[in-house]
């Protein structure tokens, strides 16, 4: 059962004085979009009837088939605690639909619902739990951002060391009026970096509440004079940012991942799935991972992942099976940063890991000892390769991995990776200030 019918909606926009709704949705990027409407409109986009212009967003449809239409997902309806307190600002999680009433092939959220029903057709329940990191930075005298920071806090420093401490407070209280359970928040290892931890849930509500995070996050921090930044490796020589993801798939309410049993607390479906995450992770890395910057994070010395390896006694491979038993035993993937879309990475890391169910693909052993320290030779015996070197290398993995192109539907396949080629391409061909400072006075 719904949490939420369309009376209930309307009554709590009456009884909460909300006078403007945002119909959000993301495009392929996972960049936040919405359309607001004023309550005078609530019932029509209640039945389903707010349309948009699709061609004006990033990887949807051409101008000549550009109507969307945006159902509603009732559940997800939320007041937006920073806004005024009269005349509030709701928000309502949408899915795009064409106009014939078929689910839109281009919908990030889309994606994740086919792949969530797969495995729910199974029996499953996908179960995510994120940790997602981010910078705070000072704007300039035109309140844009910068990279600069006063702060020189390290790894779970508190104030005053912590200047964004009071920050971080409001984001968690701001989170918790929306309803999140925040399990935790600190000060990551770089100065200026912080990450915030929210319980598990559902792969569908984890994806909503990433993109609910993030908005809150940049909206809470503005208010303190502050940029908020989710790119992945803002600043050299310094930690970059991740958003690991912690899954688990539970069956009949039991969590099939748990065997007491073994001597991990694993079960064969455990190491399946893990299997088939090492299988797919050239593959699903451009979604994972999906900017020009996303490898400058991706580099040895800086606690990232770059060795495609598991283990369950250190952090150093790219999945690490935490030490938490019975039903918290879980699955944590390191390499996804939070730049990627949430609704893709959540759908390609499902798909991934019930390929490995389905085909019962055995992971290579575990690693004990520390990737980075391996000598050459440590790495071939274990066959341990590495993730894709940079932006291009990942395009062309995931053009080569038919089956997650597959999960992603021919739509987003392809548009997706025309829009990275191009990233790529004007990349490789500007001048950066690292070319002029090694080369112009030599040459």
């Amino acid at each position: 059962m719904g949490k939420y019918t369309k009376q209930d909606i309307i009554r709590l926009v009456e009884e909460e004085d909300v006078e403007f709704i945002r119909l959000q949705f993301t495009d392929m990027f996972g960049t936040l979009k919405n359309v607001a409407i004023t309550k005078s409109q609530l019932g029509k986009a209640l039945d389903n009837q707010c349309m948009f212009d699709g061609s004006s967003i990033e990887g949807f449809v051409r101008i000549e088939e550009s109507d969307m239409y945006l159902y509603p997902d009732l559940d997800t309806f939320a007041i937006f605690p920073w806004r005024p307190q009269q005349g509030k600002v709701a928000r309502i999680f949408c899915d795009i639909y064409r106009p014939g009433g078929t689910p839109f092939e281009g919908d990030p959220r889309y994606v994740l619902k086919k792949t969530l029903g797969e495995a729910q057709k199974l029996g499953y329940r996908f179960d995510v739990g994120p940790e997602c990191e981010f910078f705070l930075f000072h704007t300039d005298e035109n309140g844009m951002p910068t990279t600069l920071s006063h702060e020189r806090a390290g790894y779970f420093d508190l104030g005053p060391v912590d200047l964004g401490e009071n920050a971080r407070r409001d984001i968690v209280l701001a989170l918790e009026e929306m309803g999140f359970e925040v399990e935790a928040s600190h000060h990551e290892v770089a100065p200026a970096q912080h990450e915030i931890d929210f319980h598990y849930d559902e792969g569908l509500a984890t994806a909503d509440n990433i993109m609910t995070f993030k908005l809150a996050v940049k909206t809470v921090a503005k208010r303190f004079g502050l940029f908020a930044s989710f790119m992945p490796k803002p600043k050299y020589g310094i930690n970059g940012s991740g958003m690991h993801i912690n899954m688990s798939v539970a069956k009949d309410g039991k969590n099939i991942f748990n065997d007491p049993s073994d001597a991990l607390g694993l079960s064969r479906e455990a190491y399946y799935f893990i299997g088939g995450l090492m299988k797919h992770m050239r593959g699903i890395a451009a979604i994972t991972n999906p900017l020009v910057n996303s490898y400058k994070r991706l580099v040895p010395g800086f606690e990232a992942p770059f060795y495609i390896a598991w283990s369950a006694t250190n952090r150093s491979p790219l999945i690490r099976i935490p030490s938490s038993q019975g039903e918290a035993k879980r699955i944590e993937l390191r390499s996804p940063d939070p730049a990627a879309n949430p609704y893709l990475v959540i759908a390609v890391c499902l798909a991934a890991g019930l390929d490995g169910i389905k085909n019962q693909i055995e992971p290579p052993e575990p690693v004990t000892a520390n990737v980075f320290d391996m000598h050459k030779d440590e790495k071939m015996a274990h066959k341990i390769s590495t993730l894709p070197m940079n932006l291009s290398e990942a395009i062309e993995e995931l053009k080569r991995d038919a089956f997650i192109c597959e999960v992603l539907g021919e739509h987003i396949s392809q548009k997706y990776i025309k829009a990275k080629k191009a990233e790529w391409d004007a990349y490789r061909e500007s001048i950066t200030e690292w070319e002029i400072s090694n080369y112009l006075y030599k040459i």
